[in-house]
């Protein structure tokens, strides 16, 4: 399911002021959660990667980058994720080799593939289980909301292109929380895309003043260097394919076919065999994320290209400045 348009108009809709009641008890019910749960500490320094909104705003490459840097400067890093909308509840250990996204979701996939990674539904156990097993720091891809666990340092992801949205809670609009509670706990926010000036507006009007905000984008690895000209036929189950899409088109491929699914989309082999035959057709290669192609059966993923991506830093130095007490005792 896609979230609705009106959650991105930030003029009042219909929709949005009939589930304006529906918000204000969603907001009720997260803030009692928060206020009658004592986080506790999970043995290992946490770093927790989220966002404020529901749907795709790029948290995982955030947590793979910071990950990266982690390690470079000697820390023992271990991922752990929730495991969306995978069957195992935790803790557990993520092996490419053994699970699937069925069993473990698609984000911890690609987080096992750069350094140990953990799925857990309770973050607490997960965290204790990943320290027991020789994390010195935790990095947390999603649980901002998650008050069950301490949190040592803690960035807020926000796509650019769409901000808060219509600024309203869950299900009247994006936000998990009301916007001045989230930032309230934030050490830094990430603003991830091109533009993004009313995003920082909204920061600024509702946060401190003094809550850095660093400014990033995606782009593709080093090593994507032959993509202009390539015909493609494009898939996409992320929370935001148009991303996906315009990314291709910036790399200067010709798109015959853009196809967006719904985030986390299990692929059925029919609809691979009709997006392969869709790209034969065009004479095109079939193209998608590194996300989408980890919920592909592996004789799926040999037929399909996958496009790489990283995080490009405008101030590296403030991000190293920000991660500093992670990695000193």
């Amino acid at each position: 399911m896609r979230p609705p348009e009106f959650w991105w108009r930030r003029n009042a809709t219909l929709p949005s002021a009939l589930l304006a009641p529906a918000a204000a008890v969603y907001g009720w019910a997260a803030r009692r959660r928060r206020a009658g749960t004592r986080p506790v500490n999970g043995g290992a320094r946490v770093f927790c990667v989220g966002n404020l909104v529901v749907g795709g705003a790029g948290k995982t490459p955030v947590c793979l980058d910071v990950g990266e840097r982690l390690a470079a400067r000697g820390a023992a890093v271990h991922f752990l994720s929730r495991g969306y909308k995978g069957r195992l509840a935790g803790p557990v250990r993520v092996d490419p080799e053994i699970h699937t996204h069925l069993d473990v979701g698609d984000e911890p996939l690609l987080l096992a593939r750069r350094a140990p990674a953990w799925v857990s539904r309770d973050r607490a156990a997960g965290c204790r289980a990943a320290a027991a097993d020789g994390a010195a720091v935790v990095v947390m891809d999603d649980g901002y909301q998650n008050p069950g666990l301490a949190k040592d340092l803690s960035l807020l992801v926000v796509d650019a292109r769409r901000g808060f949205g219509n600024g309203r809670l869950l299900p009247a609009g994006p936000l998990r929380e009301p916007l001045a509670d989230g930032l309230a706990r934030a050490d830094a926010v990430v603003l991830l895309g091109e533009g993004g000036d009313d995003a920082i507006a909204e920061v600024r009007k509702t946060a401190r003043f003094d809550l850095p905000v660093l400014r990033a984008r995606l782009v593709p690895d080093a090593g994507v260097k032959d993509w202009a000209g390539r015909s493609v036929v494009a898939f996409s189950g992320i929370g935001d394919p148009g991303k996906f899409f315009a990314t291709l088109d910036g790399l200067g491929c010709d798109v015959r076919a853009a196809r967006p699914f719904p985030d986390h989309h299990a692929f059925s082999r029919a609809e691979i065999e009709g997006l392969l035959a869709e790209a034969e057709r065009s004479k095109a290669v079939l193209v998608t994320t590194e996300k989408d192609a980890a919920r592909l059966a592996p004789e799926d993923r040999r037929r399909v290209d996958v496009l790489t991506i990283r995080v490009e830093w405008e101030d590296e130095g403030a991000l190293v400045k920000l991660l500093g007490p992670l990695v000193t005792a």
